[in-house]
């Protein structure tokens, strides 16, 4: 079960998709192209024992198609333990769409990669994620009923960033109540690492329990006004991962958890809305449960966003979503409890437990 980082050049060495170290028996893999609205996209749908699989769409400036793909793969595996963890009735699925969100995002391309969607008969159910925004999936919507996190005046639950902040909140005061001893933040030295609209939400709540909060982003322009909202304080050292902070929350691309910086932390709690922030699950998981550094499964903390959505499916309302994301905080202990007596990885408890519900659900439904 591992999805190990993979660059560009490697993976160019590999198979196109059987052969990479990324795919872990994915179901499917849609390949969408269009010439006349300049849609590149990639479909993953990882597992749909559960139920279609479902998960957001990035779009971002892939540096190639190998890299894109590699993303998909990690991704869409990722919501698979996401959604079985959190107890959800929903497979695991992700899709890409390979350009900059600013510039190249058009409402032909949106509606064109909806019909990408809507021809798969619902095995995929869509969702906004990195350089997405919740109109962009009520223009999906006017070609598929398979798009969920629509807007609230057209039916949908909205926004999923502020549920998933909540959840990474309470995931990080859950991981901060075992390391130390508390789970209260005031006076706690926290690193966010990317301020989008997940990040800055996570911010205020931060900053709201009093926490001594650091920011960093790529964006330098968002970076100095949300740190002149929050009073943040803007990190301007040579290297991040060597911050003297207690808490480090990365919440943009995943990966940052690798070989160059695994030795380097000095935070003793990893709790962050990034996916797959562990380049090597085995090799890096390792590396921060030998060095007494607790880590708050990704897939877990940040599930408040599919909760948010799935209630769409679901027909759950916001009392519901809120009571099942608060659930996190009790799931992070269990995990980190269940880590301890088995002497693995928080990394792998929390997959092995996902893991067990979707066996047992396999085995239900071969007996139907």
């Amino acid at each position: 079960m591992n999805a190990a980082f993979t660059t560009g050049k490697e993976l160019q060495k590999m198979d196109p998709v059987f052969g990479q170290l990324s795919f872990d028996d994915h179901e499917q893999i849609v390949f969408c192209n269009d010439k006349d609205t300049g849609l590149k996209a990639i479909i993953g749908i990882h597992n749909s024992v559960m139920g279609p699989a479902l998960g957001g769409t990035r779009m971002y400036s892939y540096a190639n198609e190998w890299e894109a793909l590699n993303d998909v793969l990690r991704l869409s595996r990722g919501m698979t333990y996401k959604a079985a963890i959190t107890g959800l009735n929903i497979g695991g699925g992700k899709a890409v769409i390979i350009g900059d969100s600013k510039t190249h995002k058009t409402p032909e391309l949106m509606r064109k990669f909806g019909e990408f969607v809507h021809s798969l008969s619902g095995r995929y159910i869509t969702a906004e994620d990195v350089g997405m925004e919740t109109r962009d999936m009520d223009i999906v919507r006017d070609v598929t009923p398979y798009v969920t996190g629509i807007s609230e005046e057209r039916g949908g639950s909205g926004n999923p960033s502020p549920v998933t902040a909540y959840g990474v909140y309470l995931g990080m005061k859950a991981a901060a109540k075992h390391q130390f001893g508390s789970d209260v933040l005031d006076g706690k030295k926290v690193l966010v690492q990317g301020i989008g609209h997940v990040g800055e939400t996570l911010v205020d709540y931060l900053t709201k329990e009093g926490a001594q909060v650091m920011i960093t982003d790529i964006n330098e322009e968002r970076l100095y006004e949300i740190g002149a909202k929050y009073s943040a304080k803007i990190f301007t050292g040579d290297d991040l991962y060597s911050a003297d902070v207690d808490i480090y929350a990365p919440c943009a691309m995943g990966a940052t958890i690798n070989d160059a910086t695994v030795y380097k932390i000095k935070a003793k709690v990893i709790a962050g809305a990034a996916n797959n922030q562990l380049a090597d699950e085995d090799i890096h998981g390792a590396i921060l449960q030998e060095r007494g550094i607790l880590y708050a499964p990704d897939f877990l903390i940040n599930a408040g966003g599919i909760i948010n959505v799935y209630a769409e499916l679901a027909h759950y309302d916001k009392a519901e979503i809120m009571r099942k994301t608060e659930n996190i905080y009790n799931t992070t202990l269990e995990i980190i409890d269940f880590a301890i007596a088995n002497n693995i990885t928080t990394h792998h408890a929390a997959l092995t437990i996902a893991q067990k519900r979707i066996n047992q659900r396999k085995l239900e439904n071969s007996k139907k």
